[in-house]
């Protein structure tokens, strides 16, 4: 089970409890079916916006509870901890990600509009970055929004995108000028009922199944000013701001993930026989175990001194990639040995270390590459 921990009060622990309870009610019954469609069913959003799971770090003014983004983590481990990825991407990228923009940078009138909608699960949000052909390179976007009047024209595709099929509003990265590189980006409000959105299909995935991960088109989308997030010009600065928070939502979820992998494969060697004893009789056994043990509890303790620093708005760029890159890295070296010790029955798909094999990969992809997070890191050297 998750490690108890000083980082959370009794009234995070009871929030925990209501969120496992969510899960085992509205969420097991239904997840083998979701996998198998890849993708969760739309009154998932709905329930879980009922149960208080949806934006928990949003205040009263607009439908939330107050909380703090101890909440949100706690949202996070529960669900990588039941080993439910694809419904933990969908929540993460709605509550961790696209809320904190329109916290962040929006006007009063967009929180009015919008935010309310993600608390109760009317409104699910995505955030369209990445592109066919850049990958990290953020600086390397195509999708334009040109001025027109008191509009924005917007014109390009994006792919990769959570919540791609569900979302009703889509915080879109395009260049807003034909300034270099950064200096020419801005986010913007896109409704998914604009003429010219278009959805393209639901990409198939190694793992995170019943992820909703989606191509996006902009043909000609209009849009009106006012849908700008944040100062013009400024999408990349804002991205920057916010990322740090994505990489240890990230980290966050390894954790909680690794630390399943370990608990079920734990159970499973004492009780698994070979040559006449069971498998964690062996030496050899133990001491991966042993120090698979060690490194859950360092990334534990670091993990949560960066939530402790992002509570006082102390968390850096190079603490969050120092996170992100040692949690997700520490997780797909942690799920590959316990997958080893299930033998041939780790390779099938009907026993959950496979599944958590599968979803693991990832981690060390999205929010930020490996090789992008030993860059970040470098710079503070």
């Amino acid at each position: 089970m998750l490690p108890a921990r000083a980082v959370y009060t009794e009234e995070h622990e009871m929030f925990r409890d209501a969120v496992r309870g969510f899960i085992k009610a509205e969420l097991v019954p239904h997840f083998a079916r979701w996998e198998e469609a890849g993708i969760v069913d739309r009154v998932m959003w709905d329930k879980a916006g009922e149960a208080g799971m949806l934006c928990p770090q949003v205040g009263d003014a607009y439908g939330g509870v107050g909380g703090t983004f101890r909440h949100n983590a706690i949202v996070v481990e529960e669900l990588a901890y039941a080993g439910m990825a694809g419904p933990q991407t969908d929540l993460s990228v709605h509550n961790d990600v696209c809320a904190g923009y329109l916290i962040s940078l929006g006007t009063e009138e967009q929180k009015q509009r919008w935010l309310t909608g993600m608390v109760s699960g009317k409104t699910v949000c995505a955030i369209a970055m990445t592109e066919p052909g850049t990958g990290s390179d953020l600086q390397g976007i195509k999708t334009r929004a040109v001025r027109v009047d008191d509009n924005f024209v917007i014109n390009g595709s994006k792919t990769f995108i959570s919540n791609g099929q569900h979302s009703d509003l889509v915080i879109v990265v395009a260049r807003t000028s034909d300034a270099p590189g950064s200096k020419g980006m801005s986010l913007i409000l896109v409704e998914a009922d604009r003429p010219g959105f278009r959805r393209g299909r639901n990409l198939d995935k190694l793992g995170h199944l019943s992820s909703d991960t989606s191509e996006l088109f902009f043909d000609d989308v209009t849009v009106p000013v006012s849908n700008l997030l944040g100062a013009e010009g400024t999408g990349f600065a804002s991205l920057m701001s916010e990322l740090p928070q994505e990489r240890l939502t990230l980290a966050v979820s390894s954790m909680a993930a690794a630390q399943k992998a370990f608990d079920i494969t734990r159970d499973y060697v004492n009780n698994r026989k070979a040559f006449g004893k069971t498998i964690m009789d062996f030496q050899n056994t133990r001491y991966k175990l042993a120090d698979l043990k060690a490194e859950l509890a360092v990334g534990w303790a670091f993990v949560d001194q960066c939530l402790e620093k992002h509570d006082r708005h102390a968390l850096t760029s190079a603490d969050a990639s120092i996170g992100k890159l040692w949690c997700t890295e520490m997780h797909g070296r942690l799920v590959d040995t316990c997958l080893q010790f299930f033998g041939g029955y780790g390779f099938m798909r009907e026993y959950e270390i496979c599944k958590l094999y599968a979803d693991a990969r990832v981690q060390r992809i999205y929010g930020g590459t490996s090789e992008i997070m030993r860059e970040l890191i470098s710079r503070s050297l």
